[in-house]
């Protein structure tokens, strides 16, 4: 496993960036923008590492997840009151593969051709794509769900 810092940095610098973004979005005051930085550099943070380490996308999605949600749910609880779990999904919002959903609806939109010559390729490309984006979609939301509920435990 090699170690780039600068990849590392990069991806939490615009992932930092794009939850500060959605912040924005979901009606955040201009004083918790600084945590929904946090919470997307960090989610974009545990992924890349977790990629790094040969894990599947799904599987460092979820892990970022779970991670960016112990960070806004169980330490960051004091300073940001109900809105804790709304934070949570800003910083798990960037991870969401768009890349692959594009990918999967244009190969679905290029079987509708007149003359589609390669088919079946078509079919199981645009299926691993969705599959991908589906997988991941659930990863996140397990990775935000289920820290959630066992911190709401008083007993956990």
């Amino acid at each position: 496993m090699t170690f780039d810092s600068l990849h590392l940095l990069h991806q939490a610098l615009f992932g930092g960036i794009a939850a500060a973004g959605f912040g924005v979005l979901f009606n955040f005051s201009l004083r918790d923008m600084p945590l929904c930085f946090l919470a997307g550099a960090t989610a974009l943070t545990v992924r890349t590492l977790g990629l790094d380490a040969k894990w599947s996308l799904e599987a460092a999605s979820f892990a970022a997840a779970v991670g960016v949600t112990l960070l806004t749910v169980g330490i960051l609880r004091h300073f940001l009151g109900v809105a804790n779990t709304a934070m949570a999904v800003i910083g798990c919002i960037p991870m969401v593969p768009g890349a692959f959903l594009a990918q999967s609806i244009l190969g679905l939109f290029a079987l509708t051709a007149p003359e589609s010559v390669h088919t079946n390729e078509e079919i199981v490309t645009a299926l691993q794509a969705l599959l991908r984006v589906l997988f991941t979609l659930m990863a996140l939301g397990a990775g935000i769900s289920i820290p959630v509920n066992l911190l709401k435990n008083r007993n956990f």
